[in-house]
């Protein structure tokens, strides 16, 4: 092992001899006082009683004491147990040895595959790419999906958001990425979800395959703050891999469960409720994230998914709304194409990436372009189609429409587990539309 390792693994551990006391307990805050601390401050929270520990972050300080949000369980634990502020801060383990592990926002493993040895840290917090510093985005970014990569082909470094209704199918394009995605590490945050999720989505989405992947799980049953820093942890595993020279896969599900659980810190602390209940916090929140993704000049680059729960497949939702303002494209899933059987559900009218027509062929847009135009043609008649009233000949666009529609629909269809490559997708996108 390394001097520098050695160093790293020293300041990890808590030396200190002074510690405050709780004095109060509730459901969700513990008040103590007796330690100088800041807001953001990690602390452990010793039991007198078993030794049993539990983390926790200082929220709100007054002038007698401080608050403290728990990210475990604090069943327990009772005044005048003793609490140690950590030194090194919100730090977390990184290394390669994450690669094809599951693990919890502080990288301990729950996947039962033993202890993951890891030699360097990473603070969970940190500023997003400076706008200077952010490379262009002027390369194809394949994820495997042909309607993805011909009509909303994405760029590496780019941050797109994948919005859904509950049912149509999320966790399944998630899986085609991850499988598909042409990135040497894929890191994929499960934020808020039910526990049941997440075999299910290694199983049966990823086929079990967890090869140059590291799952970051932070489940529904988890305290809000673990929710919430589950999210900025995946981001940081991602980033180490990005100064190592990586271009990264970064998927996230779901951004609605990451509001959600800072509208639970944010109302705890007193802060007011604004639309569907939301803080202010909740909001400025997913910049903060968001933008740490992206390409960086002299390294590698995050190319990030982020799914996004619109409840009644209601776009209008605030977190869909902040969202969409943050993100470089969106890809909107249509409860509608799931009940035509068409799967992955992607509304590619609805749908937009802005970075596309930077790092695609002439004859790619173009072909993009005209299918999409014949696709509103088909949507915009569909009624006078099916009822027999449109004689063929009347409008010379819409007849090509028709004599395309097949060939269209088996373009935006394709199985969970099949992939294609980027030039082939282009390639048949041109001759359909030629």
């Amino acid at each position: 092992m390394s001097l520098k390792s050695l160093r790293q693994r020293i300041s990890a551990q808590n030396y200190s001899l002074s510690f405050g006391e709780i004095t109060k307990i509730s459901s969700t805050m513990i008040i103590a006082k007796g330690l100088h601390v800041s807001i953001g401050d990690t602390v452990t929270i010793v039991s007198e009683v078993d030794g049993q520990s539990t983390l926790g972050m200082v929220t709100e300080i007054d002038a007698r004491q401080f608050f403290i949000s728990p990210f475990g369980f604090i069943e327990g634990f009772r005044v005048k147990d003793k609490v140690y502020i950590n030194k090194n801060g919100m730090n977390i383990p990184v290394g390669k040895a994450l690669l094809g592990r599951v693990v919890d926002p502080f990288m301990n493993p729950i996947d039962e595959k033993g202890t993951i040895h890891t030699h360097e840290n990473e603070p969970i917090m940190k500023a997003p790419i400076a706008a200077m510093k952010r490379g262009m985005i002027d390369e194809k970014f394949s994820v495997g999906v042909k309607t993805i990569d011909g009509l909303l082909s994405c760029g590496k470094g780019q941050k797109l958001g994948i919005f859904a209704g509950s049912g149509v199918g999320k966790s399944t394009l998630m899986g085609m990425i991850v499988r598909g995605s042409e990135a040497p590490i894929k890191v994929v945050a499960l934020i808020g979800e039910r526990g049941r999720e997440v075999p299910e989505f290694i199983e049966k989405n990823l086929a079990g395959n967890l090869e140059n992947t590291v799952i970051i799980v932070a489940t529904s049953d988890d305290s809000p703050l673990m929710r919430k820093y589950g999210a900025f942890s995946a981001m940081s595993v991602a980033e180490y891999f990005k100064s190592q020279g990586e271009d990264v896969l970064f998927i996230m599900d779901s951004v609605t469960r990451f509001a959600m659980a800072q509208r639970e810190i944010g109302l705890a602390l007193g802060e007011p409720p604004t639309s569907k209940g939301y803080p202010p916090s909740a909001l400025t929140l997913l910049p903060q994230l968001m933008e740490r993704a992206g390409k960086e000049q002299g390294k590698g680059s995050i190319t990030a998914f982020f799914t996004i729960l619109v409840e009644g497949d209601d776009l209008s939702d605030p977190i869909a709304d902040q969202s969409r303002s943050i993100l470089d494209g969106h890809i909107v899933l249509s409860r509608e194409l799931t009940d035509f059987g068409i799967y992955p559900p992607i509304h590619i009218l609805n749908s937009a990436s802005r970075i596309m027509n930077d790092i695609i062929s002439s004859e790619h847009f173009e072909a993009a372009r005209k299918f999409r135009k014949l696709y509103t043609l088909l949507k915009e008649n569909e009624m006078l189609i099916r009822i027999g009233a449109y004689t063929k000949g009347a409008d010379a666009q819409l007849d090509e429409a028709l004599e395309k529609k097949e060939a269209m629909e088996r373009f935006m269809i394709q199985g969970a587990t099949f992939q294609t490559k980027f030039e082939e997708t282009s390639q048949s996108l041109i001759e359909i539309m030629s």
